[in-house]
């Protein structure tokens, strides 16, 4: 009896461990929660889990309002993530001053997080025109590079890495004819200010993310690995047309640490489910 029971012990433990390497194994890349934020405002926490049932390793928030990440104190939302298996590892905050700048980056740095991301032109200075749907700027690239640095130095002096992300005017001649990721790529000191690429954006713009790697070598901290139907329009990873294997090839020079799979919009299918079609997407394409 007691022999039987052991055996059993045995097996079950086997088993167990078997099971834990496994998964541990299939867990790896990270989730740019602004694909699931609709999910995240109605149930935060159980969006969560259901991320890493989905099998990613780490996040990068979007969710920062009046000191809170999802309705949680910086600390709360870090230990829920630790939970249950995730890392913050970036944090869109698209908010940021000047002004509240030094309050941010606390609550950045208390939640955990390594980057401190600016997602849009910050302070005013972002347009969209509704009519048209395009995005741009106002203001001056000098300005701009400036808030970026003087962000970029207090992310520094608090043990935190800045990082600015283009949509796709970044990548196109401005009505000056200079390219504003240029400008700021070669009026900004890499101890301060990189970058995060978004691919699909970039392949929006008409340009090369290759050749940037290649021109501007380790400036692209993190990716937004986010594929384009056949119409131009977002797609699961894996289901679209952006050739993943050639860029990824080149993370090297990029000096990519770590990649985030977005889908701004999922087209009437549930982002819990894309979310799952992507990371099965990032498997085949070899982001490990």
């Amino acid at each position: 009896m007691k022999r039987t029971l052991f055996t059993k012990g045995i097996f079950a433990l086997a088993f167990a461990l078997l099971t834990t390497t496994f998964y541990a194994q299939d867990k790896f890349g990270g989730l740019a929660l602004y694909t699931v934020r609709d999910n995240m405002g109605k149930d935060a926490k159980g969006t969560l889990q259901k991320v890493a049932d989905a099998g990613y390793a780490y996040i990068e928030a979007a969710g920062y309002d009046n000191g809170k990440f999802y309705g949680m104190d910086p600390v709360e939302f870090k230990s829920y993530l630790k939970s249950i298996g995730l890392t913050p590892v970036s944090t869109h905050m698209g908010g940021v001053t000047l002004e509240n700048a030094d309050q941010q980056i606390a609550a950045t740095k208390a939640a955990g997080f390594t980057y401190f991301t600016v997602p849009v032109p910050p302070m005013g200075m972002f347009t969209f025109d509704r009519e048209s749907r395009t995005m741009g700027m106002k203001g001056t690239m000098e300005d701009f590079a400036n808030i970026l640095t003087t962000l970029g130095k207090k992310c520094e002096a608090a043990g935190l890495k800045l990082l600015y992300h283009n949509h796709d005017f970044e990548y196109k001649d401005n009505e000056d004819g200079i390219k504003p990721i240029v400008y700021l790529l070669e009026n900004t000191d890499p101890k301060y200010v990189n970058f995060q690429m978004d691919l699909y954006w970039v392949t929006k713009a008409g340009a090369d993310s290759v050749a940037y790697f290649e021109k501007y070598p380790g400036r692209f901290k993190l990716w937004h690995v986010k594929d384009m139907d056949e119409e131009g329009k977002f797609a699961p990873v894996g289901e679209g047309t952006i050739d993943f294997g050639r860029i990824l090839k080149e993370k090297e020079a990029s000096g990519m640490k770590m990649y985030f799979v977005e889908q701004d919009m999922t087209w009437g299918n549930e982002p819990l489910e894309v979310i799952k079609i992507s990371h099965k997407g990032l498997k085949q394409i070899g982001f490990q």
